[in-house]
């Protein structure tokens, strides 16, 4: 998604353990009944997707919010306004919004080790609050870096550097026990996402030690890190292999943390979307999330998708509309395989990163086309969707500028009037469809091999369109 890289957390584990017990003793009980309490939404296990305690379908129309007034990174805690985001909510509502996802931060929440902020806390009680009285979930995502790291982050750097870090796991479980243990029990909580995009970082300074660790405990001689430019072998293969084990250790220990506070909480991450190579990606940007070894530790797969199959889409026609769908599919289909529900967490047009549209700006029409389209070939193995901002953000440096159901002055767009409608039309999900298997240990270490995926790929995909 468009943003900032945020930073893990790092403090003595003595004074983290300490800080824990305080704050857990001291916190007030948000999971008191307010007035509009939502049903709880947990996962309907039949249909790959959700339902409400009663046994009633809940289809995720979802949407990331923020405010295009706050600065982005989007600073929205600390320039929170009450009314606002009160009308905010009400305009969603209109829309047919029944989740936002939102961003929790280090500068709110998680400032000092060992404890939550009071002043974040009181806010995120204030949106629960509102959210309750628009019959609205919330989906938390955290803990981000947007609204600038603490200083005392700053000994481990970058965040995608210590996923294989114990005193950075250690102090992300105990963030996750303080913030899911204080809302227990709180059902306006869809679900958590314990990351927004994730990526192990190619190397590190704990990568040869975890690396050699690894490779003895498969019986392995020692060999060095391999570079990121490294050419296909057997050796770059394992260490992809590595990489994911680290994902699928840095997404168990939170998820356990968070299920250890509140059994029934729902857990997922926000894949970005090279945690699927179906497109050629490099050795260090294949995020190493790979779907079917994180979904046992989560309750649904929720994976990012912007069209990237030949550079930013410029809506130039159907083969380019293709390319970017036939890619997308590929993806959602490795993401449905281990069996979970499956989410689109982040989706909007033209791209990620810079807008270039080559020309003139597509029109909103196009915009909801696209939208359509996008749903349509995911409705099969897809229970939810969450697009990408509530308002277009005239300030971004990426395609949020463009990317609302709303304009940046609140008027509704054509996408904005489509978007609820089609998603509560779609049907419960049937099945993944017959299509080439992404071939993982060849993609994950020869760009080629992507390439000849993706031409395959999308060959059978046009013969399968009616």
């Amino acid at each position: 998604m468009p943003g900032f890289p945020s930073l893990l957390a790092h403090w003595p584990l003595l004074v983290v353990g300490l800080s824990v017990a305080f704050v857990s003793s001291q916190a007030a009980d948000p999971a008191a009944p307010s007035p509009n309490k939502l049903p709880k939404i947990v996962v309907d296990v039949a249909h790959k997707g959700f339902m409400n305690e009663k046994g009633e379908r809940f289809i995720p129309v979802g949407v990331n919010y923020y405010r295009p007034d706050t600065g982005w990174a989007p600073q929205f805690w600390k320039k929170m306004d009450v009314e606002t985001t009160r009308r905010d909510f009400q305009k969603m509502k209109e829309l047919g919004i029944n989740v936002v996802r939102v961003f929790v931060t280090y500068g709110s929440f998680y400032s000092q080790p060992g404890q939550l902020d009071a002043e974040g806390l009181a806010k995120f009680d204030q949106l629960l609050d509102i959210a309750d009285e628009f019959g609205i979930y919330v989906h938390p995502t955290g803990p981000e870096g947007w609204e600038m790291m603490p200083e005392w982050t700053n000994p481990l750097g970058n965040v995608h550097a210590n996923h294989g870090n114990e005193v950075s796991l250690k102090s992300l479980e105990d963030y996750w026990t303080m913030f899911a243990g204080r809302y227990r029990g709180r059902s306006t909580i869809w679900a958590y996402d314990l990351k927004n995009e994730p990526s192990v970082i190619w190397d590190s300074a704990d990568s040869q030690k975890k690396w050699d660790e690894w490779r003895t405990a498969h019986g392995q001689p020692f060999v060095p890190v391999p570079a990121k430019d490294a050419e296909p072998s057997e050796i770059v293969a394992d260490y992809q292999r590595f990489r994911e084990s680290l994902a699928k250790a840095w997404v168990a220990r939170q998820a356990k943390a968070i299920k250890a506070a509140d059994p029934k909480a729902l857990v997922t991450v926000g894949l970005l979307q090279w945690s699927v190579p179906a497109q050629p990606v490099t050795l260090d940007q294949y995020a190493a999330f790979r779907p079917e070894v994180v979904a046992p530790h989560l309750d649904f797969v929720s994976l990012h998708f912007y069209p990237l199959a030949k550079g930013i889409y410029r809506y130039t026609g159907p083969d380019a509309e293709n390319a970017n769908l036939s890619v997308l599919e590929s993806m959602v289909r490795e993401c449905a395989k281990p069996g979970k529900p499956v989410v689109i967490g982040e989706f909007g047009w033209y791209g990620g990163g810079p807008l270039d549209p080559g020309g003139e700006p597509a029109s909103e029409d196009q915009q909801a086309e696209w939208g359509k389209r996008l749903v349509e070939v995911t409705a099969p193995m897809v229970s939810g969707w969450f697009n990408w901002g509530l308002y277009d953000t005239p300030e971004a440096k990426d395609v949020s500028r463009l990317t609302g159901l709303l304009t940046f002055d609140g008027q509704e767009k054509v996408w904005g009037k489509e978007y609820a409608p089609l998603i509560k039309s779609m049907p419960v999900p049937s099945g993944i469809p017959v299509r080439p298997d992404l071939p993982w240990g060849t993609a994950t270490v020869d760009e080629l091999a992507s390439e000849r995926f993706q031409a395959e790929y999308l060959e059978a995909f046009r013969n399968a369109q009616p």
